[in-house]
């Protein structure tokens, strides 16, 4: 999807062909913002591009996680040292929805629940019975484009995670290995371990990713976005620094992670209702 550059950022008619949906065109890109409607037509109450702040972003992966500036980076998803993922905020969370940032503040992604159907909603509204439902995310390109599938099947008390390819090709697995002390999950590909992710805390806010041979090759850190926010909504911020360049599948599983953790540990700390 292109379009001439001298296109002035705005909402314009999907160039995927979806029909009745605008995207953002940035001024230099599509991103991954949609919106019901029509050409010419602003989306009702918005504007301007949504949220969007590259100085916060920065900020969040500087001062909060304390990541330098890294050299490289392609401008995707699978190419950038430090990877910025924010939950969107919601007082009432029916619906996990992320923002996939660099470390510049460029939007370069998205990630999306998918086939969560109203009894489904209705339970995160009313219950932490979600918890026990199977849950279903997209991790898009800033185009809108699906690359990876995140699939939480229904648990007890540990979670797994399956990673696929859009078509369904399998990447692997991603297996929480205990309940109590520091959580920590398996990186499986074809049933063999070829690395982990390691929590720093029992409240498992920061983890450590390491390969086959236990060396740190990735670390997740969650950000503190202030006690109001943490108090009254629902959003969590990670910042993701992979220290080096990565063959997949054990890439792609990396970038999975980061959603992983939060789709995995989030419901279980609301216990049991």
């Amino acid at each position: 999807m292109t379009s001439p550059t001298n296109t002035p950022p705005g909402w314009y008619a999907d160039p995927q062909g979806t029909p009745n949906q605008l995207r953002w065109w940035d001024g230099a890109q599509w991103t991954a913002h949609t919106h019901v409607g029509q050409p010419g037509q602003p989306p009702p109450q918005q504007a301007a591009p949504p949220n969007h702040n590259p100085g916060k972003v920065q900020h969040q992966v500087q001062q909060q996680a304390h990541v330098g500036p890294a050299a490289g980076g392609g401008g995707t998803l699978f190419t950038e040292p430090v990877l910025v993922v924010n939950q969107k905020a919601k007082l009432i969370e029916l619906t996990n929805e992320y923002s996939v940032f660099d470390q510049h503040g460029r939007t370069i992604g998205s990630v999306v629940q998918v086939g969560q159907s109203t009894l489904k909603k209705v339970a995160r509204f009313v219950s932490s019975l979600d918890q026990f439902m199977t849950h279903r995310l997209e991790i898009r390109d800033a185009n809108g484009q699906p690359h990876l599938v995140l699939t939480r099947p229904a648990k007890f008390v540990k979670s797994k995670v399956l990673v696929t390819r859009p078509d369904g090709q399998p990447v692997g697995e991603i297996v929480q290995q205990n309940v109590f002390g520091k959580i920590n999950f398996g990186i499986l590909v074809n049933g063999q371990q070829v690395g982990a992710i390691k929590a720093e805390n029992w409240r498992a806010w920061n983890f450590a990713i390491v390969d086959h041979t236990d060396s740190e090759v990735a670390r997740i850190t969650k950000t503190w976005e202030g006690l109001a926010k943490t108090m009254f909504t629902t959003a969590d911020n990670y910042v993701l620094q992979i220290h080096r360049q990565l063959p997949d599948p054990l890439l792609s599983l990396v970038i999975a992670t980061a959603l992983t953790v939060d789709t995995a540990l989030k419901q279980d700390s609301r216990g049991f209702g």
